[in-house]
C-alpha cells in the first residue's frame, strides 16, 4: 500500500530536509513545492529577496495541478512526500483536502506532517546560501511579515506534529514512518 506523507510548514522549517530523509527512509518520491514553483520562479528572475507578484504564484499553482494529475496516474503502491507552507487563509485547507481525496482516490494512506521552529531560528536559517539555488525566501525580514501577516494553517486532528528545532531530520522521518504505520 501507497503512502502520501504531506509536509507542511512555514519557510525555513525544514520540509524539503525532512522529506529528503523520509525519501531516503521509504523511496517514496520526493516532490517539494520549489519543483514547480521553480520552473516560473526562475523564468520571472526571482532572486528570493524581492517579492514576488501574485500572478507568479498563481502560474506555480498550475504547474502544482498539472503535477498532481501525474501523481494520480501514478501506480497504485508508490508513495510520495509533498512539501508546502500553508497560510492561515480561505482555501488553504482545501490544499489539505484535496490531497486527502488523492490518496484515498489512489488507495494510499495520507500522512499529514505539520512541522514547526521557533521564529527566530527560521530567519537565522532563511539566510542559508543553500536556499539561493532553489529560489527560495532568503530575507528574514520578508519572512516575519509573512508569518505575521499570513500566519500558518493549523494541523489537521490527525496530522503528526514536529518541532524541527529539536530533531533531526533522520529522527523526524523514522516518527514519521512510525506514526504512519509504514515501518518494514
Amino acid at each position: 500500500m501507497g503512502h502520501l506523507y504531506y509536509l507542511a510548514g512555514p519557510p525555513a522549517s525544514g520540509k524539503r530536509t525532512v522529506g529528503k530523509a523520509l525519501s531516503a527512509l521509504t523511496g517514496a518520491a520526493l516532490l517539494d513545492n520549489h519543483l514547480w514553483n521553480d520552473p516560473i520562479f526562475r523564468a520571472y528572475g526571482a532572486d528570493g529577496i524581492s517579492p514576488l507578484p501574485a500572478q507568479v504564484f498563481e502560474l506555480a499553482e498550475a504547474v502544482r495541478q498539472l503535477s498532481l494529475k501525474a501523481l494520480i496516474m501514478a501506480p497504485r503502491g508508490h508513495s510520495h512526500v509533498l512539501t508546502n507552507y500553508l497560510s492561515d487563509s480561505p482555501g488553504a485547507a482545501g490544499a489539505v483536502e484535496q490531497l486527502r481525496g488523492i490518496a484515498a482516490d489512489r488507495g494510499a494512506v495520507f500522512v499529514p506532517v505539520w512541522l514547526s521552529c521557533p521564529v527566530d531560528q527560521l530567519a537565522q536559517r532563511v539566510v542559508r546560501p543553500e536556499r539561493q539555488e532553489r529560489l527560495k525566501l532568503r530575507d528574514p525580514v520578508q519572512l516575519r511579515d509573512l508569518l505575521i501577516r499570513r500566519g500558518n494553517l493549523s494541523a489537521p486532528p490527525d496530522a503528526i506534529r514536529i518541532d524541527t528545532s529539536q530533531v533531526e531530520p533522520s529522527d523526524a522521518a523514522l516518527l514519521i514512518v512510525s506514526h504512519a504505520g509504514a515501518l518494514f
